[in-house]
């Protein structure tokens, strides 16, 4: 569904923030991109979105990634950003989940009958006509992927899904993301979050792939973590106290 091959990219000349990674998420995986600051996985995401580019192939579902297919490709990928506020910028949850479908010359009618079974889906029906200005931050963040499934993706990117939510709508917001069935890359610091939802995690660390596994091995590994500027996850950091 997703493959780099030999990507690098660099804001500036002497200061490459990715190099030379190749990795892919075959149709179906829900993986986790981590690393520390700065280790490259918000410019993977612009680069997979079109927002950037590089040297390099990246190719979703098939097609690469080029000024001539951004159309196609943003109409395969999903991408439900870190802070909501910059996601949802009409008055209603309803008029934002509407307004993609209708841009890509659906029916009024088609685009309504989208949004209801995304909510539906999703449980949250009772979002249809709130206004987005009064949701809380997890109502807000259901919201936002929505809104995304109502564009019927093949695949999301979810950048920091669960952060700044209160345990209760952070379990909410895991359990969604294991609820869908699409190809999803998820990039976090939430180690823990990763471990709930993802089989397989991407460590980039200098703008590199330094590990690609799955996440119980990687996630496991206090050296390897340690060595990238990251920790254990609380939940194993936990079992090993005990």
């Amino acid at each position: 569904m997703i493959e780099l091959k030999h990507v690098s990219f660099a804001y500036e000349k002497d200061a490459p923030v990715l190099q030379d990674i190749s990795f892919r998420v075959e149709d179906g995986e829900t993986v986790g991109l981590i690393g520390a600051n700065g280790a490259g996985k918000s410019t993977v995401m612009k680069l997979l979105l079109g927002l950037l580019s590089g040297e390099g192939d990246i190719l979703v579902d098939g097609t690469r990634v080029e000024k001539a297919t951004l159309g196609e490709i943003r109409k395969k990928l999903g991408f439900v950003l870190q802070n909501s506020d910059n996601q949802m910028f009409m008055p209603t949850v309803y008029e934002d989940m509407i307004f993609g479908p209708l841009n890509y010359m659906l029916s009024r009618e088609e685009a309504e009958a989208r949004a209801d079974a995304a909510l539906e889906q999703l449980g949250v029906s009772e979002l249809k006509h709130r206004h987005n200005h009064k949701l809380s931050g997890g109502e807000k963040r259901m919201a936002a992927i929505a809104t995304i499934l109502a564009m019927e993706p093949a695949a999301i990117l979810m950048d920091e899904p669960t952060a700044a939510l209160d345990p209760c709508n952070r379990r909410v917001v895991i359990n969604t993301i294991n609820s869908l069935p699409q190809t999803k890359l998820i990039t976090s610091h939430d180690l823990d979050m990763i471990l709930d939802t993802c089989e397989r995690v991407i460590l980039l660390s200098g703008g590199k792939v330094v590990a690609d596994g799955p996440a119980q091995e990687i996630l496991r590994d206090q050296a390897l973590l340690e060595a990238n500027r990251m920790e254990l996850p609380f939940c194993i950091a936990g079992e090993r106290r005990g």
